[in-house]
């Protein structure tokens, strides 16, 4: 396999699906937010690394495995009221969406996904990280959620007779 437009939209599809399923965003985006969003849970997720695998990621010599890292970032409004159930909130979104990459963590088998690198066996951990983020003069309570997806056999090895 070639890692091609079908496999990313795939990757991509999987993990927007998981999170619309969820029922707790008011919308969910496939890229960086360019406007603030409005009142309630937002999420966006967009494509933050590729990488090739060696030892460890299985890459053979007939073709190399890789990692695409994916971002999750869920939004609150930081005066959303009650204050008190910002983080609470934020913090139960992603840890839906966390369980719901862990349930099916290899997204039965579609384009050769190994795995949501759940424990970091290539390196990078699923994880989640909280802060904060201006958007339009508007202040967020985010937290990030690095996804890494392993897939097998995402390009052909070739030696050319060059």
């Amino acid at each position: 396999m070639n890692f091609n437009d079908r496999a990313v939209n795939t990757v991509f599809d999987k993990i927007v699906s998981y999170a619309m399923a969820s029922g707790r965003f008011e919308h969910v985006n496939q890229h960086e937010p360019k406007s603030a969003p409005g009142t309630g849970i937002y999420c966006s997720v967009w494509i933050q690394r590729i990488r090739p695998l060696g030892g460890r990621g299985g890459s053979g010599l007939a073709a190399t495995s890789g990692a695409l890292d994916l971002s999750a970032r869920i939004y609150q409004n930081f005066v959303s009221q009650p204050f008190d159930m910002i983080d609470p909130l934020v913090t139960a979104a992603v840890s839906d969406l966390m369980g719901a990459l862990s349930g099916d963590f290899d997204f039965g088998g579609d384009i050769d996904v190994r795995s949501v690198d759940l424990l970091g066996y290539a390196g990078t951990a699923m994880s989640a990280e909280a802060g904060y983020i201006e958007i339009d003069r508007r202040h967020f309570r985010v937290m990030t959620l690095t996804i890494p997806v392993i897939l097998n056999d995402m390009w052909v090895q070739e030696a050319s007779d060059a």
